[in-house]
């Protein structure tokens, strides 16, 4: 089963668990924006979408903008396509809106659920959303939560480089979809 992997703006540097990843399992791909400075919802939807397209079924690991543009995605047809997605450290997109126009595009915050399985990882001191949010918005997506207590942005500034955690909670999503749906039904 194939991991997607998902950066936000600016995409992940050198060193980042995310590129550690694809550096490790040759089945992850990354989900390559054309434009990581400029990010704009229609675009990037597109490229993943067409990612989804060539690995249905694949397990989707976001980190901060990326976890918003996987939340827009759960309300597209393409998204029947997703076996799971673990959504790291969630960026406020209504927040950074309101600071640079340049994220317009991927505010309001989707506020749905999402119709697969999946889990957010927030932090407590993140600089990118409240705790209390990213945590509000896991109960409204339907998603698992873990609390990784003050570790930043849960990127390579805050430490996290290799970070073998992140394979297991993507690892919990690769069960059958059908599991999923018998229990969102019950």
């Amino acid at each position: 089963m194939t991991t997607l992997i998902i950066p936000g703006y600016r995409g992940s540097e050198k060193g980042h668990w995310q590129q550690q990843w694809l550096l490790e399992d040759e089945t992850a791909r990354l989900v390559e924006q054309d434009d990581w400075d400029n990010p704009v919802l229609c675009q990037w939807l597109h490229v993943l979408e067409a990612s989804l397209a060539e690995t249905p079924g694949a397990v989707l690991v976001a980190h901060s903008l990326g976890c918003i543009l996987v939340a827009h995605l759960a309300s597209r047809p393409s998204a029947a396509h997703i076996a799971g997605a673990v959504l790291v450290a969630p960026a406020d997109a209504e927040r950074m809106a309101v600071q640079d126009s340049k994220f317009r595009s991927f505010a309001p915050l989707p506020r749905h659920k999402l119709g697969f399985p999946s889990i957010v990882v927030a932090s407590r001191n993140d600089p990118y959303m409240s705790f209390n949010k990213a945590e509000a918005l896991a109960n409204v997506w339907g998603s698992g939560f873990v609390d990784m207590k003050n570790a930043g942005h849960i990127n390579i500034e805050s430490g996290f480089g290799s970070w073998p955690e992140a394979h297991i909670l993507a690892d919990s999503m690769r069960r059958p979809q059908q599991d999923f749906r018998a229990q969102q039904a019950a």
